[in-house]
């Protein structure tokens, strides 16, 4: 009776189940798809990163017109020179040595991805998380409202009986009273039911994508739990995505001083041009010229900027401890909070069904005694509203027992579509990076936009 109360109220044969509806939140969840979308373009800042090691290539022309009168001392005509000076030319750099600035450039910039993929993991997690309540609670509040009706027809129907028994002297006017009062409170319950329901449904449109219909019931997900909290706590402290996260921004901020200790080193590099100019001095003069030229800039003092530019990065490496720091201690209360949660739905469940039991014993037992004249209407409406109160415990602990094992997975860092084994195409980060690390040029996306 426990595990199939909530079963009575969940579709037919073709029911979409819970992992189908994971599957498509996977899939077409925008927000999940927009975080994909910027673990992408964080990619690019490895490709943007390398560019230090590459030459810089422009090209420049210029033409124009130009015109000179001059004279000379003594007799004479002056002369006139009308110029056309014009040229093109091209001009390389190619940095040698930057105070290492440009490697630890490249070594943040790949520390990012990571973080950016530990980010869009923890994503994954809260959108299957959201998804899985929003499937529990549609399911719940669909069993609600059928059992706020079924009180509603129960009662009218005691409302019936009631007034015959009044209309033969049976019983009094404030039966009839009493009935009346539960039947509309019964109402005003199964309208409040509905719009849970409704609101429900809303939020699993928003987070899976699609209307719900005809749900099967959903299980929870004991083959990925541990034993005790302890065994949670030590999963959640070494696996969880938004501790990698945090970890890998304290990496970032580390060479982000680097970069900006390179600011006080040697700059060296290499310059090459090449030029062609025509009428530049005398009409009809041709000048080509090149040049190669090594450049060495020793800076000396600027200001003071790339000193406080250091402090400041380092101040920030301070701040990303401490806030890596504050989100394990995070993860740490959300796994005790969880798995508290979890070992409390599973208690409530079994009080829940017991409940249910003595209820429907209690009204069974009732509702014979008023037939006899031992038991007054309000009795077995109370009962009757007792029964009601602990079938919606039962169905709201069920839901619960389901969610929770989902918060005590997520809470561990594990809930992702590999390890509940999703019928999907798993998104996989590496293969978009391994398109774009290395390009050199190009203005399409590997997807051709």
């Amino acid at each position: 009776m426990t595990s199939v109360f909530v079963l009575a109220f969940a579709g037919g044969v073709s029911a979409e189940t819970l992992e189908s509806a994971l599957a498509r939140a996977y899939g077409n969840n925008p927000t999940l798809n927009a975080q994909r979308a910027n673990v992408r373009a964080t990619d690019e800042n490895v490709a943007r990163a390398k560019s230090g090691y590459r030459p810089q290539i422009n090209a420049s022309a210029d033409a124009g017109r130009s015109y000179t009168e001059y004279t000379r001392p003594g007799p004479g005509e002056g002369n006139i020179e009308r110029l056309f000076p014009r040229g093109a030319g091209v001009q390389i750099d190619q940095n040698i040595f930057n105070g290492f600035r440009t490697k630890n450039s490249v070594e943040q910039a790949e520390t990012s991805v990571l973080g950016a993929r530990q980010t869009l993991t923890n994503n994954e997690q809260n959108t299957l998380f959201d998804s899985a309540s929003a499937y529990m609670n549609v399911l719940r509040d669909t069993a609600i409202l059928d059992l706020q009706r079924n009180n509603v027809e129960v009662i009218d129907e005691q409302l019936r009986q009631t007034n015959d028994r009044f209309n033969v002297g049976e019983v009094t006017r404030t039966d009839v009273a009493q009935s009346q009062s539960r039947l509309a409170a019964s109402r005003s319950q199964a309208s409040l039911a509905e719009a849970n329901l409704r609101t429900s449904v809303a939020q699993y449109r928003q987070v899976i994508g699609v209307e719900p219909k005809q749900l099967a019931p959903g299980r929870p997900l004991d083959k990925l739990l541990p034993r005790n909290v302890d065994g949670a706590l030590a999963i959640a402290l070494n696996e969880h995505p938004a501790i990698k996260a945090s970890m890998h921004g304290v990496d970032v901020a580390e060479l982000q001083v680097k970069i900006e200790q390179g600011a006080l080193a040697p700059q060296l590099g290499v310059r090459g041009s090449v030029a062609q100019r025509f009428d530049t001095q005398l009409g009809g003069d041709n000048i080509l010229s090149g040049s190669v030229v090594a450049q060495l800039t020793v800076p000396i003092y600027d200001g003071g900027v790339a000193y406080a530019s250091t402090r400041q990065a380092k101040e920030q490496v301070g701040q990303r401890r401490m806030e890596a720091d504050s989100i394990r201690d995070q993860v740490r209360a959300a796994v005790i909070s969880s798995f508290g949660q979890l070992e409390a739905a599973r208690a409530q469940i079994v009080a829940a069904q017991a409940q249910v039991d003595a209820s429907e014993t209690a009204l069974n037992g009732v509702r014979e005694e008023a037939r006899v004249g031992q038991r007054t209407t309000l009795d077995v409406l109370n009962a009757q509203q007792e029964l009601l109160n602990a079938r919606v415990n039962l169905i709201t602990a069920q839901r619960d027992r389901v969610v929770a094992s989902y918060a005590v997975v997520q809470a561990m860092g594990r809930l992702n579509s590999r390890s509940l084994g999703l019928a999907v195409n798993h998104y996989s980060p590496r293969v978009h990076y391994e398109q774009v690390k290395d390009l050199w040029g190009g203005l399409s996306t590997p997807d051709g936009r």
